[in-house]
C-alpha cells in the first residue's frame, strides 16, 4: 500500500509536464487548423497536391516512429530514457518549425517541392521530441489514475496552447505583416518557435522518471514488435486513434474555408481584433479546455472506454448537425461547437492514459515493456491520421473543383460542407464502433497495476 501511495505527483510536475504539450501544440493545431490554408492561400499550391504533400510525408514515419520509440527505450543517462531528448532537440524543432514559413520566392514547382522538404524534417523533429515527451507519462508514475490524472493536466496544456495559438495566429498575421500574409505567418511562427524551446526544457527541469523496466526486459526489436503484435488493446487504441486523426482533421482544414467561402468570413474583425473564424475555432479550444480538465474526476466513477465512446459521439452528432445549420443560425454553429469541444477535449485525455495502460499489460502479460515503442506508433497513429485527413480534405475539395481566393460555385461549396460535417461524423461513429471492442476495464486495471507491484517490488528508479 505504500507503493501506492508514492505514486502521487505534485500539482508543480504536472504542470511542468503540461507545458510540453503547450509547446507540441504551437505547430499540431496550426497544423490542424491552418497550415491546410496557408499553402492553398498564402503560398498558392492547389488543394490535391497540398493533400498529396501531408500523405507522402507520413511514408518516412512508418520507419521513424517506431525506431524513435525503440531508441528512446534503449537510451540510458543520468537524465533517465525519455528526458534528454527533451533539451537536446528542442532547439531543431523550433529551427525546422520555422522553416517551414520562409516562403522563398520560387517557382510553383520549387514551391512544392520546399513545401514537402521542410514538412517533412519538421515532422522528423516533431518524432524525435513527441515521442519522448509522451513516453514519458508512462513512466512518471506506475498508477493508471494518477497517469489519468497527468493526461488531463496535460492536455489543458494541450489545448491551451491551441487556444492560444487560434487567438493571437490572425491578429498577428495582419500586424507583423501587414498586407503579406506569407511574411506575416514567417515572423509569427518564429516567436511561437522560440516559446516552444524554453517549454519544452521546463519539462524537462522539472519531471522525474520513476517506474523502472521489467526485471526481465532484454530490450530487442524483435521483442518490442511481438510484444505489439500480441497486444490487442493497443492495437484497438490505435485504430481508433487513427480514425479520430481523420475526421478531426478533415473538419479542422476546412473550417477556414468553410467560414470564408460559406459564411462569407473575410477576416474582418467582429470582436476586438478577432475575426469569425478565429472566435469560432477560439471557442471549440476553450471548451476543450474545460473538457480536459473534467475526465480526471467522472474516471474515478465512470470506465474510461465509456468516457470515450460517450464523447465520440456527441462528435458524431454534432458535426453531422453542421450540414443542417450551414451558414442559417451562426449561434447555433457556436453553441454546438462549444459542445463539441467538450467532448474533443475529453478524449486524448483518456486515450493516451490507456496507452500506458496498454504498456502496463504488455508487461504483465509477455513480461517485456516497451513504453517508447508504445508510444511512438500510437504517435505514428496520430500523425497518420492528420496525413489521411488532410490528404482526403485536399483531393475532396480538388474533386470537387475548389480553387483559392476565387468566388466557389456550388458544387466546390458542397465538398467544403461534406468535409465539415458529415464524412468527419461517419468515422466519429466508426470510432464509436472500434472502442466498443476496446478489452481494458478500470478494474482490470487495478488488477495488473497490483500484480506488477508485486511482481518488481520497489517501483521507484533513482532519478536526478
Amino acid at each position: 500500500m505504500k507503493d501506492i501511495q508514492n505514486t502521487y505527483l505534485s500539482i508543480s510536475e504536472k504542470i511542468a509536464y503540461a507545458a510540453g504539450d503547450v509547446a507540441v501544440n504551437f505547430f499540431f493545431k496550426f497544423f490542424q487548423f491552418f497550415l491546410f490554408y496557408y499553402y492553398t492561400d498564402s503560398v498558392g499550391l492547389s488543394a490535391g497536391v497540398v493533400g498529396s504533400i501531408f500523405l507522402l510525408s507520413r511514408l518516412l514515419d512508418m520507419v521513424t516512429d517506431p525506431a524513435m520509440g525503440a531508441i528512446a527505450d534503449r537510451t540510458k543517462s543520468r537524465w533517465g530514457s525519455y528526458r534528454p531528448y527533451l533539451l537536446f532537440v528542442a532547439i531543431p524543432y523550433g529551427v525546422c518549425g520555422y522553416l517551414m514559413f520562409l516562403n522563398p520566392d520560387l517557382s510553383n514547382e520549387g514551391k512544392i517541392i520546399y513545401a514537402f522538404v521542410t514538412y517533412s524534417l519538421m515532422m522528423l523533429a516533431f518524432t524525435a521530441i513527441n515521442i519522448p515527451y509522451a513516453s514519458l507519462s508512462g513512466v512518471m508514475t506506475p498508477s493508471s489514475y494518477e497517469r489519468t490524472t497527468l493526461s488531463g493536466y496535460r492536455f489543458v496544456g494541450a489545448f491551451s496552447g491551441g487556444l492560444l495559438l487560434t487567438l493571437l495566429i490572425r491578429p498577428l498575421v495582419s500586424a507583423l505583416g501587414a498586407d503579406n500574409e506569407a511574411e506575416g505567418f514567417r515572423l509569427t511562427m518564429a516567436l511561437f518557435a522560440i516559446i516552444s524551446i524554453i517549454l519544452f526544457w521546463c519539462t524537462f527541469l522539472f519531471c522525474k522518471e520513476r517506474v523502472k523496466p521489467a526485471l526481465e526486459h532484454k530490450p530487442t526489436i524483435k521483442k518490442d514488435i511481438n510484444s505489439l503484435l500480441k497486444n490487442r488493446p493497443w492495437q484497438l487504441l490505435t485504430l481508433s486513434y487513427i480514425v479520430h486523426g481523420i475526421y478531426f482533421t478533415i473538419n479542422g482544414a476546412v473550417t477556414l474555408h468553410f467560414f470564408k467561402y460559406w459564411i462569407g468570413d473575410d477576416g474582418t474583425a467582429v470582436l476586438g481584433p478577432f475575426d469569425l473564424s478565429t472566435l469560432f475555432l477560439a471557442v471549440g479550444l476553450l471548451f476543450s479546455v474545460i473538457g480536459a480538465a473534467v475526465p480526471k474526476f467522472l474516471s474515478a466513477h465512470i470506465d474510461k472506454r465509456m468516457l470515450v465512446i460517450y464523447a465520440a459521439l456527441v462528435n458524431c452528432i454534432i458535426m453531422a448537425s453542421f450540414y443542417f445549420i450551414k451558414d442559417s443560425s451562426l449561434t447555433l454553429l457556436f453553441v454546438f461547437q462549444a459542445i463539441n469541444g467538450i467532448a474533443v477535449g475529453f478524449i486524448p485525455v483518456l486515450q493516451w492514459s490507456m496507452y500506458a495502460d496498454t504498456a502496463d499489460y504488455g508487461e504483465y502479460k509477455h513480461h517485456h515493456r516497451n513504453t517508447g515503442v508504445i508510444f511512438s506508433a500510437a504517435l505514428f497513429g496520430l500523425k497518420l491520421g492528420l496525413a489521411v485527413g488532410g490528404a482526403l480534405a485536399g483531393w475532396i475539395l480538388a474533386a470537387y473543383g475548389f480553387v483559392g481566393n476565387v468566388a466557389q460555385d456550388e458544387q466546390a461549396k458542397l465538398g467544403i460542407l461534406l468535409c465539415f460535417s458529415l464524412i468527419p461524423a461517419l468515422l466519429a461513429f466508426l470510432k464509436v464502433v472500434i472502442m466498443y471492442f476496446y478489452p481494458l476495464r478500470d478494474k482490470t486495471m487495478l488488477e495488473i497495476e497490483l500484480a506488477l507491484i508485486e511482481r518488481k517490488g520497489d517501483l521507484h528508479a533513482p532519478s536526478s
